[in-house]
């Protein structure tokens, strides 16, 4: 892939390119892809108290990926990463492993010690558990019929402490 370029300030037209990445992916359920929209509209109305921050992944000027996190409240220096996608063109070039390599490079300058992911159980969602596993996330627990019956919610947790 061409240069990438990662930016961590949200730009009014982010909704949209937000809502453009994850319908793109096939992996999110309607009801879903406005909670994406929102916690992009919501930093950009009250900044930095929305606790929301975010990585953008750009090249050639086009957003083709992003993640969102946020510290857990009630944690000493654990995150958690609610949203992380890359648009379906851009997709096995290895642009999400760099949009997570950002998200750690932050969490390591704050002191964070955790990022806790989650995702579905689906048999759709293998890559995305692949992608956890491959990046150093380890699987810690499974909450059995979470989302819909049959379809359990997996957590995954990277400790920063044991990354490079």
């Amino acid at each position: 892939m061409t240069s990438v370029t990662y930016r961590y300030q949200v730009k009014a037209d982010d909704p949209d390119t937000i809502e453009t990445i994850v319908r793109s992916t096939g992996f999110f359920y309607e009801d879903e892809i406005p909670i994406a929209r929102e916690l992009a509209e919501e930093t950009l109305l009250i900044g930095d108290k929305s606790g929301y921050r975010f990585v953008f992944a750009e090249v050639n000027g086009q957003t083709l990926g992003y993640a969102a996190y946020g510290f857990i409240d009630g944690t000493d220096a654990c995150y958690d990463l609610y949203w992380i996608a890359v648009h379906e063109d851009a997709r096995g070039k290895g642009l999400g492993k760099g949009i997570l390599n950002e998200v750690v490079k932050s969490l390591k300058q704050e002191n964070g010690r955790q990022l806790i992911a989650e995702t579905s159980s689906l048999p759709k969602y293998k890559p995305t558990r692949e992608f956890y596993l491959n990046t150093g996330f380890i699987q810690q627990a499974v909450l059995p019929d979470f989302f819909r019956e049959g379809d359990h919610k997996v957590f995954f947790v990277l400790r920063t402490d044991q990354l490079s």
